[in-house]
């Protein structure tokens, strides 16, 4: 997690600032830093805070975190996935096809607001974006209780990738992938057969 409003650094800029390689830089000080200052990612992308980088080079005691959540922190696919009950890829799959924002790229991860995903926690798939129908209105939202979410596209990926797959094999199977309950896929699955058009 970045906190909000906190610069970070990855090495290769902390060497660029050191005028030295970053091959000598991790020879000489890698070890050092990463022993002193936690990454912020367990991620293979090393991402650090910049104000304890600083810190940590100019001798200084490390400053803490901020520990209380904010809105504005910035979430990796993993943290994403641990709040939403999914798993990282579900939540790369949700920006990809509209069900949460594309969010933002730092040094080459895509981070989301803790706000966006709370915002997607709080709207569940039946409901949609807009959170349901305005108060006062009657008749049906929707045409079926799945309709606009993601998850179709991936059950109609998988029909036609196993055609004649047993159904409850296949929800296991993306149940396991994915997060969600079989119980779920299946009906994910059968909807999304439904909306296939007959060949």
């Amino acid at each position: 997690m970045i906190p909000r409003n906190r610069p970070v650094i990855n090495e290769r800029d902390i060497a660029k600032q050191a005028g030295i390689p970053i091959a000598t830089w991790r020879r000489q000080a890698a070890t050092g830093l990463r022993k002193h200052v936690p990454a912020l990612f367990d991620n293979r992308v090393l991402i650090y805070d910049q104000a304890q980088v600083q810190a940590h080079l100019s001798g200084r005691p490390v400053p803490e975190l901020p520990s209380q959540p904010h809105p504005d922190d910035l979430l990796d696919d993993a943290e994403a996935a641990a709040l939403l009950g999914v798993t990282p890829n579900t939540v790369r799959a949700y920006a990809t096809q509209g069900y949460l924002p594309v969010g933002t790229t730092v040094y080459s991860l895509r981070l989301w607001t803790r706000r966006s995903i709370q915002e997607r926690l709080d709207a569940p798939s039946r409901q949609g974006q807009g959170g349901g129908r305005p108060t006062g209105t009657s008749g049906p939202t929707k045409a079926h209780p799945y309709e606009g979410d993601p998850r179709l596209h991936t059950a109609a990926d998988a029909l036609t990738t196993s055609p004649g797959a047993p159904r409850t094999h296949l929800a296991a199977a993306l149940a396991a992938q994915h997060g969600s309950s079989t119980r779920t896929w299946e009906r994910l699955l059968t909807q999304a057969e439904r909306r296939t058009p007959t060949q």
